[in-house]
């Protein structure tokens, strides 16, 4: 299909953070043929009003636990240890593959909904996540959660290898895969050893928990004598693409070194701060020349995946814990919501901006909205005044996946009527 989007404001998050005011925007089939201007003999199917509109790059969720969308607000104002091995493990010593595929389900629904195009995920079961991307027509990374203190650490090794094997590039490239070791405290160096020979096997990338606690950090200096960064470097860890979630607390070296062995952050605000874990050093790390990306966490910890509200709070607790109204300023957080987040993933040449030649995975907003009237500056916008409802049309891979508000390839009742019988069945189960 030939799509136009006319008369629009586009925000390309290109090399030079262009906005075009009253521009166009082609698709054909699923690749973007023009931005600003429509090319010559371009013969639309289809044509979209953009006036009163933003159209930017689709938002990429870097770090999230997709199906604990069935665990929303049942955790909740708790210590992190609490909340994690008190509360949360026992749900998921009970999950089912039917319990996975529902919240997937359930939290792809929100993603799109909020302007998320491309989301990472590491969790269980995780092959219906990804019949559910195909079935939804979302872009994901995905990554089977890897730990062996439990004892069964070679069986989600192989899980993970699996998922790798079936899926990865499947769907025209809209699913790609990643091992998952899930963090240095609840991996052994043994077995992060292993996960790296299989990763260096199959040439894919690591999505890893790291320094999210301070706890975390001591329990590694007592073990180790070193800080979970320097244990996975001399472990040869980010000899592999590494995506590191959190990275809450760093110390001394632990800038340098993950800025020489090209490790991506994932910058969760929300979660950090409803768990307390604390405040990143992301302006730190940005000074590193550490690229640095933005996720959700999972549901369970937030408790949504609404990428604008961390996009708003990313910006807000740089500027209060650096006192510099000026760090992180709009046009740099919503790099991190985009292109960052395709560079981390390795997608920086198919998404992440608005340019001829790259997938058309983009959204609008509609503007006209009382708390987006007037407006001067669309990033600013974007940054400090849009939400998550004011994205009215989700396009990825040049298909419409929503409409004025309206899920395309979703029943949105039914969806909502299944969530809430699944969620209660799998609080029953794990208190028997």
């Amino acid at each position: 299909m030939n799509l136009l989007i006319k008369n629009t404001t586009i925000v390309t998050v290109n090399e030079h953070d262009e906005v075009l005011e009253h521009a166009d925007l082609a698709v054909s089939g699923k690749t973007i043929l023009g931005v600003g201007h429509i090319p010559e003999g371009f013969n639309p199917d289809r044509v979209i009003d953009g006036k009163d509109n933003l159209v930017l790059p689709g938002l990429i969720n870097t770090h999230t636990h997709l199906s604990m969308s069935l665990m929303r607000n049942y955790a909740d104002d708790l210590p992190f240890n609490d909340w994690l091995f008190e509360k949360i493990k026992p749900l998921e010593d009970h999950l089912l593959a039917e319990d996975v595929r529902l919240g997937a389900r359930l939290g792809i629904a929100e993603l799109i909904r909020g302007g998320t195009t491309c989301f990472h995920d590491m969790y269980f079961h995780m092959e219906e996540v990804a019949s559910e991307v195909d079935a939804s027509g979302i872009r994901a990374c995905l990554s089977t959660a890897l730990f062996d203190i439990s004892g069964n650490g070679e069986v989600l090794l192989a899980e993970g290898c699996r998922l790798h094997q079936v899926w990865s590039g499947a769907l025209d490239g809209r699913i790609t895969v990643r091992l998952g070791p899930h963090s240095a405290y609840l991996c052994s160096s043994g077995y992060l050893t292993e996960i790296l020979t299989e990763g260096r096997r199959l040439n894919c990338g690591l999505h890893i928990h790291l320094s999210e606690t301070a706890g975390e950090v001591a329990e590694s200096r007592k073990l180790h004598g070193c800080t979970p960064v320097q244990q996975l470097v001399d472990l040869e860890m980010f000899s592999l693409p590494t995506l590191a979630a959190h990275a809450v607390h760093l110390e001394g070296m632990d800038f340098k070194l993950l800025r020489e062995n090209e490790v991506s952050v994932a910058h969760n605000p929300g979660s950090n701060l409803k768990l307390a874990n604390g405040f990143a050093p992301v302006q730190k790390m940005i000074e590193h020349e550490i690229n640095v990306t933005l996720g959700t966490d999972g549901a369970a910890s937030n408790n949504n995946l609404n990428l604008f509200e961390e996009i708003h709070l990313a910006a807000l607790m740089q500027k209060a814990v650096t006192g510099a109204a000026v760090v992180l300023p709009a046009k740099q957080v919503i790099r991190m919501a985009t292109i960052n987040g395709a560079k981390a993933l390795n997608l920086d040449q198919e998404v992440g901006s608005l340019e001829t030649g790259k997938k058309a995975d983009l959204i609008l907003i509609d503007t006209l909205q009382p708390h987006l009237v007037p407006y001067y500056d669309p990033l600013a916008l974007l940054a400090y005044s849009a939400q998550a409802s004011d994205v009215c049309t989700v396009i990825i891979d040049g298909k419409i996946l929503m409409e004025n508000r309206q899920l395309q390839t979703m029943d949105h009742s039914l969806l909502l009527e299944q969530a809430a019988c699944q969620s209660k069945d799998l609080i029953r189960r794990s208190q028997v």
